[in-house]
């Protein structure tokens, strides 16, 4: 699993974004799947998450989390975005609880990650890294902007979008809160953290 793991921006910004998701394996487990990635998206929604979505159905922006909740399919995948380690560790406790025999996958920073895995009783098994981005560069667009974008990892939330969501907060046009949700539409797996852009998109516009 790699869409998640291009995240950019401070350690104090990262500290606010943690995405889980439950995959199944095809050929292992996936046939059948559907009841206990069900279970899975019912202890996400517990916690209140930022975002939550399925990846063959949308996200609670898009179409909406009644919508998404309502069925799930064998194969799928499902995603929830949490922002303090606290409620991290309340998920990861139920996840093992539950014991679906899903594999799970965090991303967020090492250090907090596994430490979040410690106080929930359990040993990560693997870790996965971004080297980064290579080639032409100064063709990307500025941080702040890419640290939006990168937030979906499938690149579905466009930069010149994020542009003017921030041109529209600081006429007066738009809230952060606004933007940050309507950023979040984009990304239909449901792994965006609107909570994390609002705070970016207000620094921005406050910028302008």
């Amino acid at each position: 699993m790699t869409h998640t793991l291009h995240r950019q921006g401070t350690v104090e910004s990262l500290a606010r974004d943690y995405t889980v998701l439950a995959i199944p394996a095809r050929g292992f487990n996936s046939q059948g799947s559907g009841k206990k990635l069900q279970t899975i998206k019912e202890i996400f929604l517990k916690h209140n998450p930022v975002n939550f979505g399925d990846i063959k159905r949308g996200n609670m922006y898009n179409p909406g989390r009644d919508y998404v909740i309502a069925a799930t399919e064998d194969g799928t995948v499902v995603h929830a975005v949490y922002q303090n380690e606290e409620t991290l560790v309340e998920v990861l406790r139920e996840l093992k609880e539950a014991d679906t025999g899903i594999s799970i996958v965090v991303s967020g920073l090492f250090d907090r990650v596994n430490e979040s895995c410690r106080q929930a009783g359990l040993t990560r098994h693997t870790i996965e890294y971004s080297l980064g981005v290579h080639g032409a560069t100064e063709l990307l667009p500025e941080k702040p902007v890419l640290e939006i974008s990168t937030m979906c990892g499938h690149g579905m939330v466009s930069f010149d979008l994020i542009r003017r969501l921030v041109r529209e907060i600081a006429n007066g046009r738009s809230t952060a809160e606004e933007a940050g949700q309507e950023l979040a539409r984009q990304c239909l797996c449901g792994v965006f953290n609107p909570g994390r852009a609002t705070e970016i998109l207000r620094q921005l516009a406050r910028a302008r």
